[in-house]
């Protein structure tokens, strides 16, 4: 008796080569229908497992082609965001998120009025640049937004965080 496996499919030949069957995922042995050749099922089998493998390699390269795209954007990102204007200091802008969001780059106030880690509202957003929802933009952008409404307005535009 030979088997071969792939996967959850099992196909096992009679040592004469004939009477192959099919299991799957530990169900009972079936007869594979038919008067096929000893041959076929085993070559169903490898069939099931070349697929397998070529639809793994294609997932793992795109995987990794969106991982690089993702630290391309990221980079971009930091050249666009990474210097802070104004002399600001990131650990007073990390402050004043601790305090206004818990630091969180994606919170919306319960009244929908203050959106992102330093809690803008839209028309605040808007006067140093951001576009759409402060919440929806990245974070490195909401350290360089705020940091322009820091240089520009001082820590009153956080009445309580920041001061």
């Amino acid at each position: 008796m030979a088997l071969v496996a792939a996967g959850n499919l099992v196909v096992d030949r009679g040592s004469d080569g004939a009477g192959s069957a099919v299991r799957i995922a530990g169900s009972a042995f079936a007869p594979i229908a038919g008067e096929s050749p000893p041959g076929l099922a085993f070559d169903l089998v490898a069939r099931v497992a070349q697929y397998r493998l070529d639809t793994a390699a294609a997932r793992l390269a795109r995987g990794e082609r969106g991982r690089r795209q993702r630290r391309g954007a990221r980079r971009r990102e930091g050249e666009r965001f990474g210097r802070l204007p104004g002399g600001v200091s990131r650990a007073t802008l990390e402050s004043i998120a601790a305090c206004e969001s818990g630091g969180d780059p994606r919170i919306i106030s319960s009244n929908g009025l203050y959106h992102g880690k330093y809690q803008f509202s839209v028309d605040t957003w808007e006067s140093v640049g951001g576009e759409g929802s402060p919440a929806r933009a990245s974070e490195a952008e909401q350290d360089f937004r705020a940091a322009l409404l820091y240089a520009r307005s001082g820590p009153g535009q956080w009445p309580v965080c920041g001061s």
